[in-house]
């Protein structure tokens, strides 16, 4: 990572004058007015087949998932081992592992979720390569950056917001929940991002399966309201790292960050990405797995290398739904399958510079 002297002064201004302008800034994850719905159809493919589905882990924070039908991208980074991202403000990050595949590599895609909008992320090879009118969810703020790059189906969500997409019969209600890169301090610094519910269905419970894709995020306390609007997330898929910014200012959860999330939303198992492909991380895997077993949540945690997958049931079981947890709670799955209701301040969490 390139840390120009020019990028440091302005960062170790930004506590003494940015801070007090954006501490007194409203918080911009509130919603006055109800959540925004859109809706997408798709062209009918072949029927799909009656089996589970799969996360195929490509890299980075990229994956492959194809359940019911529909094949849905992640946070697409297809260039090569050695290859630069830009990340603004003349900071640059070597990849150190390539991905698993090429980008030609890839099945159609019906659709892209694109957390936020930085060059490991989407890079240049992708916004050369990947198809002018896949239909993109994203942030409010990247969408039009992403009109300017020529791309014609952009959906941008705010926390909330929802797009239901149709293929046949396959259902698909994707979610933008909170995220944020970062402390509030350096908002302005950094892009707007989100995390995103993947609700497939409906099955004879309540969805089929539910997933959850954590972004580039830090802890925060809004990050409690997922469990408590989402209760009985099958699968998350958590973005370590612990990306730093001129010493203190952590960009994204480290490993016991992970492990605490893992525990606030209840999840059922966990899928860790986003940790060693490029040189500005600074918590490796080992991290979250001494997080993990430290708080007996190993046991909930899949371990994917590049190229792995790891295989969907068709349909979760019935007895795996449940109501939202009170006002600061989250459900949380105990070690003997019952589910009981935990205080966030029972799991430890903590304010992040909030």
């Amino acid at each position: 990572m390139h840390l120009p002297a020019l990028v440091l002064l302005r960062t170790l201004l930004i506590p003494w004058v940015g801070a007090a302008a954006l501490l007194a800034a409203p918080w911009t994850g509130a919603r006055a007015q109800e959540p925004d719905e859109y809706i997408l159809t798709l062209p009918s493919g072949p029927a799909a087949p009656a089996q589970g589905g799969s996360v195929r882990f490509i890299g980075n924070a990229t994956v492959l998932i194809e359940y019911q039908g529909l094949a849905i991208l992640t946070d697409p980074n297809f260039l090569p081992r050695g290859s630069f991202v830009r990340l603004g403000y003349g900071l640059r990050s070597e990849r150190l592992a390539g991905p698993a595949i090429s980008i030609d590599a890839l099945p159609p895609v019906d659709l892209v979720v694109l957390t936020h909008l930085h060059e490991d992320h989407f890079d240049w090879l992708v916004q050369q390569r990947l198809r002018r009118d896949v239909p993109i969810v994203t942030t409010s703020e990247a969408a039009p950056q992403l009109e300017e790059l020529g791309f014609t189906q952009h959906y941008g969500l705010a926390a909330w917001d929802s797009l239901t997409v149709r293929k046949g019969e396959a259902r698909l209600r994707v979610t933008a929940l909170p995220a944020r890169h970062g402390p509030r301090a350096l908002a302005w610094l950094l892009p707007e991002v989100m995390g995103a519910l993947l609700d497939f269905g409906p099955g004879a419970f309540g969805p089929a399966y539910r997933m959850y894709i954590s972004g580039d995020t830090v802890l925060f306390d809004e990050l409690a309201q997922i469990g408590q609007r989402f209760p009985d997330i099958d699968l998350a898929l958590l973005h370590l790292g612990g990306m730093r910014l001129a010493g203190p200012f952590k960009l994204s959860m480290d490993g016991e960050d992970g492990a605490r999330l893992l525990q606030l939303t209840g999840a059922r198992r966990a899928i860790p990405l986003h940790f060693s492909d490029y040189d500005m991380f600074h918590s490796p895997l080992a991290d979250f797995q001494r997080a993990t077993r430290a708080a007996g949540l190993d046991g909930r945690v899949i371990h994917l290398e590049r190229g792995d997958t790891y295989t969907l049931p068709l349909e979760r079981a019935e007895g795996q739904t449940g109501q939202p947890a009170p006002a600061g709670y989250s459900y949380f799955e105990m070690k003997n399958g019952n589910k009981n209701a935990v205080s966030i301040s029972d799991i430890h969490f903590q304010k992040i510079m909030n």
